[in-house]
């Protein structure tokens, strides 16, 4: 085993934020104030675009959201970085498996 192995061992356990973003948008203090409940507020992604995965703020991949049962999960599509688009049996793998303290963090 090289020292970079070993080195990485030692940080695998290290927890971090998974978020998935959904969408932004920009309003303006007024706009918030105004929202109740029912209001819509519309995002800057489309309906069939993926998701953004984030690790600590950093984008890691896109994904897109499945559902099991009533609990959601992500489907990872593509890894950043990555110059190819998911195959289709990348595609059919089984959703990650959310523990329940992430769970509440990991949909945005």
């Amino acid at each position: 085993m090289t020292d970079a192995t070993q080195g990485f061992g030692l940080i695998q356990d290290i927890d971090v934020r998974l978020t998935v973003e959904l969408g932004r948008t920009q309003m303006n203090l007024r706009e918030v104030l105004d929202l109740a409940e029912e209001s819509v507020v519309m995002l800057d992604r489309l309906t069939d675009e993926p998701l953004d995965v984030l690790v600590n703020g950093k984008l890691i991949a896109k994904g897109e959201v499945v559902a099991e049962g009533n609990r959601f999960g992500l489907r990872i599509l593509e890894l950043a970085g990555d110059n190819r688009a998911a195959s289709p049996r990348e595609r059919r793998a089984p959703p990650i498996e959310v523990a329940p303290a992430a769970q509440a963090e990991g949909i945005a």
